[in-house]
């Protein structure tokens, strides 16, 4: 059966709604024999009458009304369709899908998204927490387009950018007595420990650099999120090790030292190499490349108290 056609629909809603061929013809600027012949083109397509006659008036038989009402449902989204369709011809400029860490999420991106959003506001922009190496998953099977990730990452079909060095600090609740100016494995022993999940990058990270500690070590009270471990150790539940940036912001809240040998994570932007380098797209890239500008320029807040 042949597609339905929509100038055929629309005569006969015309027809139906106006009660006759002339006042139809005359509102769709066509001749009465053009709206004729379409009504004709329908009934003939579907075998039953749609219109009959009473005097110089049309009406619409069940068939005919049945019809009508599809008609209407067919308009109606094709409305919705020209509707969605014309957002992409108003200044859209793109769609990208960012997948990233937690911490990047909470403590690094937010103004950068913030700015994107202001100077760009024809990119759709969809963020998702994801994971290490469920975003490296992502990009090589296209579902998402760029991702922050923890090193290392290793594949020949990925770009990979070095962004930032991520410090790792210990931090201890607020009035805590005689903390060393840096803090050691031997020192952390003999401390009730917080770490995150064991799921996350930073709970192996962790406990490699306490590795040989392990036998005399208390066991560490795993917690969901940087956020949760920094609200339990401002109950005094313990001590944590957490990311720099976490704290910089909230010096006062907690007292901070370095850890020693240090610990540190390198932060990446990741993407495929094949991937097409659309206008949004490197809108985006350009964006959260400025990361690695910063990081040239700004010292950490435990490398600034050091110094004050």
């Amino acid at each position: 059966m042949r597609s339905l056609n929509l100038d055929q629909l629309r005569a006969l809603l015309e027809v139906v709604g106006r009660g006759s061929f002339s006042a139809a013809a005359r509102h769709l600027n066509l001749t009465q024999p053009a709206i004729s012949l379409q009504i004709r083109e329908l009934e003939r397509r579907f075998g039953v009458r749609l219109i009959e006659r009473l005097g110089k008036q049309a009406h619409a038989t069940a068939p005919g009304r049945a019809l009508v009402e599809a008609a209407q449902r067919i308009f109606s989204e094709c409305a919705l369709a020209d509707t969605a369709m014309q957002r992409f011809c108003e200044g859209w400029i793109g769609h990208v899908h960012i997948a990233t860490t937690l911490s990047a999420m909470i403590y690094r991106l937010p103004p950068i998204l913030s700015k994107v959003r202001l100077d760009h506001p024809g990119i759709d922009l969809v963020v998702s927490n994801t994971p290490s190496p469920q975003s490296v998953a992502n990009i090589l099977l296209n579902k998402v387009d760029l991702a922050l990730v923890n090193l290392p990452v290793e594949d020949k079909q990925l770009k990979i950018t070095p962004l930032c060095a991520e410090s790792l600090v210990a931090i201890f609740p607020a009035g805590t007595k005689n903390v060393p100016d840096a803090i050691t494995p031997d020192y952390v022993e003999r401390q009730a420990l917080l770490v995150e999940q064991p799921s996350s990058a930073a709970h192996a990270l962790v406990l490699g650099w306490l590795s040989g500690h392990a036998s005399s070590l208390r066991p560490p009270m795993p917690l969901g999120t940087i956020e949760a471990l920094k609200s339990a150790v401002a109950s005094g539940l313990g001590i944590a090790i957490v990311p720099e940036v976490a704290v910089a912001m909230h010096m006062s809240d907690f007292i901070v030292r370095p850890l020693r040998p240090a610990l540190t994570r390198t932060l990446a932007l990741i993407e495929h190499r094949n991937k097409p380098n659309e206008p949004a797209l490197e809108i985006v890239r350009d964006a959260l490349l400025t990361l690695q500008a910063a990081e040239s320029v700004e010292p950490g807040p435990a490398r600034r108290r050091r110094r004050n």
